[in-house]
């Protein structure tokens, strides 16, 4: 399976970590198995910042942002300790977005205003890498805002993650 075993009914990898074999949709929801999927981001890949933000930004304008974020928590991981919350911070706005377009009003609010929170503590007034912080910072909370607006007609809208796609870089 994809480089996985099961073993007790709980997926594995190579070197015997659980490790979820389902394929997932383009939002990271797991779909059922044997369904063909959106290939994952590989995972502890070291990218440089401008790589990063290339390939995040890529995903984000796809539709992708689970997959984003996954790239940000790459950075996060492998940069240095000073990084950090720029990129946890940006992990969770993807993550907030993913909520969102997934119907998780409250959860997605929730991580984007979390996430806008933590990288304009960490960076205030600065844009390390071009990253625009203000604008992400603003986006993020606008787009919590709408999430969580009383719903219309009994049903709260639910964001396409391509069409709302932030723009991490100012000059894009």
């Amino acid at each position: 399976m994809n480089g996985t075993s099961r073993e007790r009914g709980r997926d594995r990898d190579a070197e015997g970590r659980a490790r979820n074999a389902r394929p997932r949709d383009g939002l990271g929801r797991p779909l059922p198995y044997g369904v063909e999927g959106v290939p994952r981001q590989p995972e502890g890949v070291v990218r440089g910042p401008a790589e990063t933000v290339r390939e995040a930004q890529r995903l984000l304008d796809a539709g992708m942002p689970f997959h984003a974020h996954e790239v940000f928590e790459d950075a996060w991981k492998s940069g240095p300790e000073e990084e950090r919350e720029l990129w946890q911070g940006l992990a969770q706005l993807a993550v907030g977005l993913t909520h969102g377009a997934r119907g998780n009003a409250a959860g997605g609010a929730r991580l984007l205003r979390r996430g806008a929170d933590r990288i304009e503590a960490g960076w205030p007034g600065a844009e390390p890498y071009g990253i625009d912080v203000a604008g992400l910072a603003g986006w993020a909370r606008g787009l919590a805002a709408r999430l969580e607006r009383r719903p219309v007609a009994g049903r709260t809208p639910v964001p396409d993650a391509a069409a709302e796609a932030p723009r991490l870089l100012r000059d894009r």
